[in-house]
């Protein structure tokens, strides 16, 4: 080989190579995902909740969840409502008091952000005379199922400190946008965050829909107000070992984008935190992982990197085009190109992938009761939003010093009630 051929070589193998590794380790993992281990043991109610939502600009969504917490089948005299109305310019405040919140009016054009607003919030929790086991997060275009708090007291009571529920889609079928991301959503709560419950190991916040113990809060401080607080907070508790419990049957619905524009801004602003919180946290769970023999430190560890593994994965497929364009040249040509690549590794990451794609995802999707005639349509030319993650991942790294908070629009109300029916 000459030294471009080398160089070529070697960088195809890293690349190949790498992506083999992290395929099969998240393929290995996501299996136990396939059972799911109930506990039967029945824990009376007794946990107190102070349910936090955070809203800018929110008032077509917000009475929609807080009439919904209202709705909740826990003994109302342990929980309250409380709405962070952040730099609302709108009628958030006003109609989430009509509705029965307490209300908590915060403006700062400096420290803006959700991040900012729940480290205020809590702060104010800290110095209230009623106390409260639990803080529950929620977004302002949320919607929880009525058994949440049940499900929430219910791992509380297991002794996890930290629990995160499952995030459904409130809006799946509005346009193939929202349909790809429920299917993601669907996939990811029962190949990563059950499969990670049912091995011990910490499942992920995901921003809304998740309980922290107040004395845990106040301890290590929220300090998360980077563009992916849930990630920051979620490698904050792994350094302080602590993980995050899974409760698959608390349920909440998110509102997810319409329309691609939306969808590719607030990705980026997700890959954009995934690339700082990396920069920061990555190494100090890789040392904890090696120093303390931590599985859990290095699988979050591995986490924070998504944004270069779905790079690598991008370019793992553009080179096994290459690869077999290689090979179908040297049919013609006696030009050695082919031997630059592994043929061997791709070809079973070729496999794999279509594996993937069309009979696990879909199982998956059946074991969750979502797969049907619109869905499956979706799930057709869901490669298409998987193929945007490569250029997403990229300008995420690029801009990840921009801290520049993008607020998503919600407009989709619709009641609890509604949604249960049609599900």
């Amino acid at each position: 080989m000459n030294i471009v051929e080398t160089v070529l070589y070697y960088i195809a193998k890293i690349f190949t190579n790498t992506v083999f590794v992290i395929s099969i380790y998240y393929l290995g993992i996501s299996f136990f995902g396939i059972v799911r281990i109930k506990n039967k043991k029945i824990y009376k109610n007794e946990k107190r909740f102070a349910l936090v939502v955070a809203a800018h600009n929110e008032e077509r969504v917000i009475k929609d969840i807080v009439k919904s917490l209202n709705q909740v089948d826990y003994p109302k005299e342990l929980y309250d409502i409380f709405v962070i109305a952040d730099n609302c310019t709108d009628k958030t405040a006003m109609k989430a008091r009509e509705y029965g919140a307490k209300v908590f009016e915060r403006n700062d054009k400096e420290k803006r952000g959700k991040g900012y607003a729940l480290e205020w919030m809590f702060n104010k929790i800290f110095e209230m005379e009623k106390k409260y086991d639990s803080v529950a997060i929620f977004d302002a275009d949320n919607l929880v199922s009525k058994n949440f708090l049940t499900e929430m007291n219910k791992k509380l009571m297991e002794g996890y400190k930290v629990v995160q529920g499952y995030v459904d889609s409130k809006n799946p079928k509005d346009s193939w946008i929202t349909g790809s991301y429920s299917i993601s959503f669907w996939t990811t709560n029962r190949m990563f965050q059950l499969s990670r419950n049912n091995l011990r190991l910490s499942s992920q916040l995901c921003g809304t829909g998740f309980c922290v113990d107040t004395a845990l809060l106040k301890e290590v401080g929220w300090g998360a107000t980077c563009l992916t607080e849930d990630l920051e907070f979620t490698c904050k508790l792994v350094m302080n070992n602590q993980k995050v419990g899974w409760a698959h049957d608390a349920i909440l619905y998110d509102e997810k984008p319409l329309t691609i524009a939306q969808s590719w801004w607030q990705r980026k602003r997700w890959m954009q935190g995934f690339s700082d919180v990396c920069s920061r946290y990555f190494f100090k769970l890789i040392r904890k992982a090696i120093k303390d023999r931590d599985f859990i430190a290095l699988d979050c560890a591995l986490y924070t990197v998504q944004p270069i593994t779905i790079i690598l994965i991008g370019c793992s497929m553009i080179i096994s085009a290459i690869s077999y364009g290689a090979q179908a040249l040297d049919i013609i040509s006696s030009v050695n190109t082919a031997y630059i690549f592994s043929p061997s590794k791709l070809a079973i990451l070729t496999i794999l992938i279509g594996f993937l794609e069309f009979i696990y995802t879909p199982f998956i999707l059946i074991l969750e009761k979502k797969l049907d005639l619109q869905i499956f349509w979706y799930y057709i030319i869901y490669p298409i939003y998987s193929l945007s993650w490569l250029p997403i991942s990229i300008q995420g790294i690029i801009d990840k010093d921009n801290k520049e908070w993008s607020h998503t629009e919600h407009t989709r109300s619709i009641s609890i009630e509604e949604l249960e029916k049609a599900n």
